[in-house]
């Protein structure tokens, strides 16, 4: 069994999936399918995790995410609140490479993508220029049809494969070892996480979730995420920060405080140790 798997509905008549998502907030749970993921933040932000990955989303974003990377997009909290009028939005595209054939995957002029289908496998984030390309090519694939729509994925697909302005997400493309349990697990911690970090959270808080003993619960996490709760825990603080940090509304003492660090010396150190600049350069670079 695979960790929390989901079927990308497809008829007969295609052979990949567009699908436009319109909703309060997106999909919420960590799950992963077959299929080859690429998704356009057309509004709406929050938190990316991809396999041992994660990271901000904003508008404008691009992110490939492999087949059976476990992924989540989860959008901050005010996404949540009934008064909240804050819609995420966002096109995606759905396909498997076995669609194209192996016999057209292998042909000579094809080399670059072949290469590419080992690369995607780790999840890719797409940065300017090609970004701004790939965006008005996913535009113009929810404006066609039929063949010129499949002429239009191969010309993102093309872009893409001999592309340098792309980052890896994962630290390895292979998750088989999760299973079901894995992933309702790890939804869990992920969900808790993402709500709770502005305080002061015990491991035995998280572990009890998990429902494991705290030393097992430490050796579990590090196992299926390559990195250790604390760290995670501190990913997502630092990564909560450079947004406040891009608004002029809270100061940098007060901003150390919200995201959940009990000391300005502390969380200058970890943001400089994760974004190689301090909090204050980071603001000067943002204009804000």
């Amino acid at each position: 069994m695979k960790i929390l798997p989901f079927k990308i509905p497809k008829t007969s008549q295609e052979s990949f999936r567009l699908q436009e998502d319109r909703e309060p907030h997106f999909y919420d749970y960590l799950h992963q399918h077959p299929e080859v993921q690429l998704t356009l933040i057309l509004s709406s932000e929050g938190k990316v995790i991809a396999g041992d990955y994660i990271g901000a989303f904003k508008p404008g974003d691009i992110f490939l995410i492999g087949p059976n990377l476990p992924h989540v997009f989860r959008n901050d909290s005010r996404y949540y609140e009934q008064a909240d009028i804050s819609i995420a939005h966002s096109y995606t595209v759905f396909f498997e490479w076995q669609s194209f054939g192996e016999k057209f995957l292998s042909l000579p002029e094809l080399k670059r993508l072949q290469e590419f289908t080992k690369i995607s496998e780790r999840g890719l984030y797409i940065k300017d220029p090609v970004r701004s390309r790939i965006s008005q090519l996913m535009k113009q694939l929810f404006r066609t049809s039929e063949m010129d729509r499949l002429i239009v994925l191969l010309k993102i697909l093309n872009i893409l494969s001999n592309a340098d302005s792309i980052d890896p997400l994962a630290s390895s493309g292979i998750y088989n070892e999760f299973d079901e349990i894995d992933g309702k697990k790890l939804a869990d911690v992920y969900r808790f996480t993402m709500n709770e970090y502005h305080r002061k959270i015990h491991l035995d808080e998280v572990a009890d979730i998990a429902n494991m003993t705290t030393n097992s619960f430490c050796r579990y996490f590090k196992k299926r995420t390559r990195k250790s709760y604390i760290d995670f825990l501190t990913e997502i603080r630092i990564g909560q920060a450079r947004k406040l940090l891009q608004q002029n509304d809270l100061s940098i003492s007060q901003i150390c405080f919200e995201v959940g660090f009990n000391n300005l010396s502390n969380f200058n150190r970890k943001f400089r140790e994760l974004c190689e600049i301090t909090p204050t350069e980071f603001r000067r670079s943002q204009g804000a």
